[in-house]
């Protein structure tokens, strides 16, 4: 079988690999394939647009060291408190949940809202990043889409002096996610809304979300603690803890998710304690969530799902229900959906009208792009790879990595896998290349390189991608084929078509800044065993799910 040897349907145009030894000399793809580009924002927000491209933007150069910790080297709440006392405080205006965590928090924001939508309330709903618009990043009204951008823009204008004066007086400290988190909450005002989940952006202690009082909060939620932006936030598991339970508030209660290490809860639970709060955990005795099988809908997989909440130990929470569909797939979605639940009853114990059959109903509408997201078998045609199982994660943690993994070995557990990879520069990529080598056996890793938050300042290149793979793989033992191997350069001739028998009982590891031509190539070498099933797979950061699903967008 001859590597590339199938034709697309579609005209073919070349491109030149930028290997440095130029193994991969060219590769002609279906030009419908070709064309993989962030998605613009629509003209009526290119001054909103240019105006947040002024300030700061620490998710495209990165976050300074200390800066989410509670310390003199911590983001300064005493400027976005200024800020929003300017605005007239939009977020007193309503009462708010508040999620912090190193994983799960929008998808946990995603279930909660969706809940509460489903019971009839007007919902404002704030998180972060964004996979095609920015607009994504608030949810308000009655209905699960992004604000308008009419509204967003008219809002924009509206305080837009507001905006120029508190630059001016806070010497122009003033970030990019500051004027966002400010916006949303005056939005949420504005529409009236009857309650607002905040997802925070960093730590929980110094995030600019951070200004919500015990009088305006109803709950705060803490999905996992892990090992990421460990510089931000203090240098350990324990500092990232102190920081994310800096949302919990005088009297109000938390909402767990977990599992979390015991220490770690401790510190946790010690917080609430010290601020009177009660506390339920979703593993708590009495609460469990079990996957009894999967099946088919609407071109995509489904898991059905039985939450059980009995609590009794701090809040005295109760909810059966049996056979919920969830279209969000893997153990770690059903454990974001019981900690949404939980959050929900919360509320309900708080005098909330929420029916059981408006969680049902919410956990079952719920669907989170770009997360353990299946592509439609249209949708792979659109991209130029028909007949393609592919499916589009944004993880780019150790945990969120097993999560991926497990979640792929519970749908598809004998298909063969490819993946394309490309991640920020500040993750922990050996351990994330570990999780998915430690796995299952990979038929091909693409390297490959995707913008961060619009911009090159935390990419990760290709080739140190390959270097963290290729450690992985001999700290593991697993016998790789990659660049600087006699195995790998007999692959490939000028036409790239040579047999790839050699890969058998092999991984293929490969670099590429085209991205569409890592899609591709991934797509190419799955081909190359002819009737067995092999699942695409495209992961590492939320920002190179959206460069496919930009590329739909165009394409549709």
């Amino acid at each position: 079988m001859k590597l590339l040897k199938r034709a697309t349907q579609y005209t073919t145009t070349t491109f030149y690999s930028p290997t440095s030894r130029g193994y991969f000399k060219k590769f002609s793809i279906g030009s419908k394939s070709c064309f993989f580009s962030t998605s613009s924002e629509e003209p009526e927000l290119m001054n909103f647009m240019n105006y947040l491209d002024s300030l700061k933007n620490f998710e495209k150069s990165g976050v300074p060291k200390g800066a989410g910790t509670d310390s003199d080297d911590g983001f300064d709440l005493g400027r976005m408190n200024r800020l929003m006392d300017r605005l007239g405080n939009p977020h007193s205006k309503f009462k708010t949940v508040h999620i912090a965590g190193t994983k799960g928090k929008g998808s946990t924001a995603a279930f909660l809202s969706s809940i509460l939508r489903a019971e009839g309330y007007s919902v404002g709903c704030y998180t972060s990043p964004h996979i095609k618009t920015i607009r994504e990043r608030m949810n308000v009204g009655r209905l699960n889409r992004p604000v308008s951008a009419k509204a967003l823009n008219c809002l924009f204008h509206k305080i837009k002096g507001v905006l120029d004066e508190a630059i001016r007086l806070e010497n122009g400290c003033i970030t990019h996610f500051e004027v966002l988190t400010a916006m949303a909450f005056a939005l949420f005002a504005q529409n009236h809304v009857d309650i607002a989940v905040i997802e925070a952006g960093l730590g929980g202690a110094r995030d600019a979300t951070n200004i919500i009082s015990s009088s305006g909060l109803a709950a705060s939620v803490i999905t996992t603690i892990g090992e990421e932006h460990t510089a931000a936030l203090g240098g350990s598991l324990e500092t990232i803890a102190m920081a994310k339970s800096g949302i919990i508030k005088y009297g109000r209660p938390l909402v767990l998710g977990g599992p979390f290490l015991p220490h770690i809860e401790h510190i946790l639970r010690d917080e609430a304690s010290l601020m009177c709060s009660q506390v339920v955990s979703a593993y708590d005795a009495g609460i469990r969530a079990t996957i009894n099988g999967l099946s088919m809908f609407n071109d995509r997989p489904c898991q059905s799902c039985d939450i059980i909440v009995q609590a009794e130990r701090d809040l005295k929470l109760s909810i059966e229900l049996l056979d919920v569909k969830l279209c969000m797939i893997g153990n770690h979605q059903l454990h974001n959906a019981l900690t949404a639940t939980c959050a929900a009853l919360c509320l309900r114990d708080q005098g909330w009208k929420i029916s059981d059959g408006s969680v049902r109903a919410g956990l079952e509408n719920t669907c989170l792009v770009g997360r353990t997201q299946f592509l439609t078998s249209k949708q792979a045609e659109l991209l130029g790879l028909p007949g393609a199982t592919i499916l589009v994660d944004g993880a780019h943690t150790k945990e969120s990595a097993k999560a991926l993994v497990d979640t792929i070995q519970m749908t598809f557990p004998q298909a063969r896998l490819a993946l394309v990879v490309a991640m920020a520069i500040d993750k922990d990529h050996l351990a994330f290349a570990k999780e998915f080598l430690s796995g299952r056996k990979l038929d091909s890793v693409i390297l490959t390189e995707a913008d961060v938050a619009g911009g090159k300042a935390r990419v990760t290149p290709a080739s140190l991608l390959r270097d963290r793979w290729i450690q992985a793989s001999e700290e593991l033992g697993i016998i790789t084929v990659h660049n600087g191997m006699a195995e790998y350069r007999e692959m490939f001739d000028d036409q790239l078509v040579t047999s790839l028998t050699v890969l058998e009982h092999k991984t293929l590891l490969a670099t590429s800044k085209s991205f569409a031509l890592s899609m591709k190539m991934a797509y190419q070498i799955l081909r190359r065993v002819e009737n067995q099933p092999g699942i695409l797979v495209v992961t590492g950061s939320l920002h190179i799910v959206s460069s496919v699903l930009a590329s739909l967008h165009e394409l549709s």
